[in-house]
């Protein structure tokens, strides 16, 4: 394999081999192709595509670049798991697992850290005093097993193509190519041995993908990827316009999940969850439709088995799932609104950037975040309210950090005398 002329022939528009893609990713890995050819490939692929055939033997080779892990053959059971591409108070995972588990279905996960505006399951799961990410693959199976639910960060011997690609992806500005995000998500779940996905693709201002056409195509690519692999996948498009539930941060998003889970929280939080676990039980080895998927997570969130469940999976991985422990912020402001009317759009986007801003999240990987800060959005899209009442909750580390949040919160809010237009929050199933 000539690399140059491997990043030739794509830059003209090539179809390039499997056998050819597979030696260029191997040998990335090892050290053989250095970054600048691999920029230089990933810049070509930005501009001219990958092809259906293409797009499978790079997901395929970086899924052999590591070690890979069979959960359903090493249970005798399908597992099942769910991703999403990243939003903004998108706490679904620490949630839709326990009522999956409660419901009698192994739910195996490896989960990734926040970067930019997006939020990250481990983060999240970080800020309950104690909490363990970091299993073997010895100790997520067992746990599965045991438990019914672990969810765990990647292993470093996990598609490690994928790291190396993603930071120089990163640096590039390749990251927006659909057949690279497809690639590197497909890689780690094919690889992480779930038997069925859900694959919750966020669509609008606080997404990566800002309309319906750019989700729906993406989510066509992952969905056929994991069919070549031989798994189930099921692409549901949500709406990200606004902040999904009303916490946006790590300790704050912990409680509104354990809300949820005690069979309370937001209704479109509520609503995502019992969705997306439907979806799940419907492709585990129970052998019921989505109907029944769907009056059975309702049944766990009611009578207090998801809330056990989540209990079993924190203390597993030796964390404290006592709400009274998790961090809490110094300064807790109140946004009030300057006057009477509807909130007509509460931008997603702006949101995260002021938890951002707040600590709660990071500009480059690596950074430090505080698990103590966030956002509460009291009032949300079609919401009325009079002048003086609470729009947000601001929780700061100081002063300082309150007003500056307080400034950029009201500015993501819309106000206006007429409410808007409904608009659904599941916005396509593609099957």
């Amino acid at each position: 394999m000539n690399a140059a002329e491997l990043i030739e022939r794509k830059k003209r528009g090539e179809e390039l081999g499997a056998e050819e893609l597979g030696d260029f990713i191997s040998g990335y890995v090892r050290g053989d192709v250095p970054d600048y050819q691999a920029a230089a490939f990933l810049m070509a692929v930005w501009f001219r595509g990958l092809t259906p055939a293409e797009t499978y033997a790079l997901t395929d080779a970086m899924v052999r670049s590591g070690e890979t892990v069979d959960l359903a053959a090493r249970l005798g059971r399908r597992v099942v798991d769910k991703h999403s591409t990243g939003g903004v108070g998108d706490k679904i995972t620490i949630a839709v697992g326990p009522v999956v588990a409660a419901c009698g279905v192994p739910f195996g996960k490896m989960s990734g850290r926040g970067l930019g505006h997006t939020g990250g399951t481990l983060d999240k799961l970080e800020s309950i005093p104690g909490f363990r990410v970091e299993l073997s693959t010895d100790e997520l199976v067992e746990q599965t097993r045991e438990i019914g639910i672990a969810v765990a960060g990647q292993s470093a011997n996990l598609v490690p193509a994928d790291k190396k690609l993603y930071a120089l992806r990163d640096v590039t500005a390749t990251v927006d190519e659909v057949s690279l995000i497809a690639a590197s998500i497909m890689s780690k779940k094919i690889a992480g041995g779930a038997s069925a996905l859900v694959l919750d693709v966020k669509v609008g201002e606080g997404a990566f993908m800002r309309t319906v056409e750019e989700a729906r195509r993406l989510a066509e690519v992952m969905r056929a990827l994991g069919e070549r692999a031989g798994m189930d996948v099921v692409c549901v498009l949500t709406d990200m316009e606004q902040p999904l539930g009303q916490a946006v941060g790590n300790a704050v998003e912990v409680r509104e999940a354990v809300a949820c889970v005690s069979g309370g929280g937001p209704a479109d939080f509520r609503e995502l969850v019992v969705d997306a676990a439907a979806q799940l039980l419907a492709l585990s080895d129970l052998g019921v439709d989505e109907a029944e998927g769907r009056v059975r997570a309702e049944a766990a969130l009611a009578d207090g088995s998801a809330l056990a469940t989540y209990e079993r999976w924190i203390r597993a991985q030796d964390g404290d799932p006592d709400l009274s422990v998790l961090p809490v912020a110094p300064v807790v402001r109140t946004l009030r609104s300057p006057r009477a009317g509807f909130v007509r759009e509460l931008r997603a986007r702006e949101v995260a950037v002021v938890a951002m801003e707040l600590g709660a999240g990071r500009h480059e990987a690596g950074d430090p975040i505080d698990h103590a800060v966030g956002v509460v959005c009291v009032k949300k899209r079609g919401d009325a309210m009079e002048a003086g009442e609470p729009l947000a909750e601001i929780h700061a580390r100081d002063e300082d950090a309150a007003d500056t949040a307080e400034e950029a919160l009201l500015a993501a809010y819309d106000i206006g005398a007429e409410p808007p237009e409904a608009r659904p929050l599941v916005l396509e199933v593609i099957r």
